[in-house]
């Protein structure tokens, strides 16, 4: 099992000890750092400024919103860090949801799937650099032929040659069919809310993108990087009741009351009735009543609270489901030294 520090993205005011944080995680040897964007810091600086101070860990994106920047864009900030680093970066990308991509950046969220194919494919085109980028869209049209064309648009190949042709792709994918497309196109798996209790069905649908003509990968070559909430206590209530307000914006604040990508996958695990609570409430106002609704049991699906002991085997647990890569969020020099010892 390996370990990767996720710093997440910024709250009102930029984060104190990330610079700490990080380093303590090349220390112990963590495998990767990961940044976020929702919609306000972005992912890529965050990660170029934390990432110029390491020497060793790999440098991640968890995730990039692709709706925020054009597939050959993405591209290049890719290919320009991953110079930077000697090698060291991994594209992590995901859909967000149509609150975000069309009231925040002004662009159609519809058939998200197919735009994520597309979306891959002219990134990869760049980083091959074996003719110029082109692309019959209908999502990324290149070049731009639409009705207010000048008609001069060029395809083009990247000026910098990338240091590698075929940079690690991971999409944070939710729902059945895009965790299938998941295992068809990319190289690794970012899911958010992971339960060990559901691996076989995972697996089921990993298993239908793994089984069509081109996958990149088998069960074996394949990364999942779950993020898991690990906290080391002696006093879990405490635990339980600092997670379940997280909890409870994911399941009643994100997205619309009916679109919700995060809310569903709380009702594939079965707990539809605690979302619908939890909805109704956070959606009145009443954010603190919404959070106490949540069970504990609820909470240990995609969580990890307890003493040492409880955690070390939960995270035998984890590594047996298929998870290769556990992705934590410890607020200390401690717990991150920690964490590391627990997974020896």
């Amino acid at each position: 099992m390996k370990l990767g520090l996720q710093l997440g993205y910024w709250g009102a005011q930029p984060p104190h000890n990330h610079a700490e944080l990080v380093a303590a995680a090349e220390t112990h040897g963590f495998d990767a750092i990961f940044t976020a964007e929702a919609w306000g810091s972005d992912a890529y600086v965050p990660l170029s400024w934390w990432g110029s101070t390491t020497q060793r860990l790999r440098l991640g994106t968890s995730v990039l919103q692709m709706s925020a920047r054009t597939p050959t864009a993405c591209a290049m900030a890719a290919l320009t860090l991953d110079h930077l680093s000697g090698g060291r970066h991994i594209v992590g990308l995901g859909v967000s949801g149509p609150q975000v991509v069309e009231g925040w950046y002004g662009q159609p969220f519809a058939k998200p799937l197919a735009r994520t194919r597309e979306y891959i494919d002219i990134m990869r085109q760049v980083w091959a650099r074996q003719a110029p980028v082109t692309s019959d869209g209908p999502h990324y049209t290149l070049p731009y032929d639409g009705s207010n064309a000048t008609g001069l648009g060029k395809a083009l190949k990247p000026i910098v040659h990338p240091l590698r042709a075929d940079l690690p792709i991971f999409l944070g994918a939710e729902g059945p069919k895009n965790i299938a497309l998941t295992a068809e196109i990319a190289d690794g798996w970012l899911p958010l809310f992971y339960t060990p209790r559901m691996a076989d069905t995972y697996n089921a649908w990993l298993d239908e993108g793994f089984a069509r003509p081109g996958a990149r990968h088998t069960r074996e070559t394949f990364e999942i990087c779950a993020t898991a909430q690990i906290v080391l206590t002696d006093d879990p209530a405490a635990a339980y009741a600092a997670i379940k307000p997280f909890l409870a914006l994911y399941m009643g604040g994100m997205g619309s009351e009916d679109t919700n990508f995060h809310a569903e996958v709380y009702r594939r695990m079965g707990h539809g009735e605690v979302v619908d609570e939890v909805t109704a409430l956070f959606r009145s106002g009443r954010k603190d009543e919404a959070a106490a609704v949540i069970p504990d049991a609820v909470v240990d699906d995609s969580a990890i609270v307890g003493d040492a002991d409880h955690v070390r085997e939960q995270i035998k647990v984890w590594e047996a489901a298929g998870v290769t890569t556990m992705l934590v969020s410890p607020g200390s020099v401690a717990e991150i030294a920690q964490l590391a010892e627990l997974v020896q």
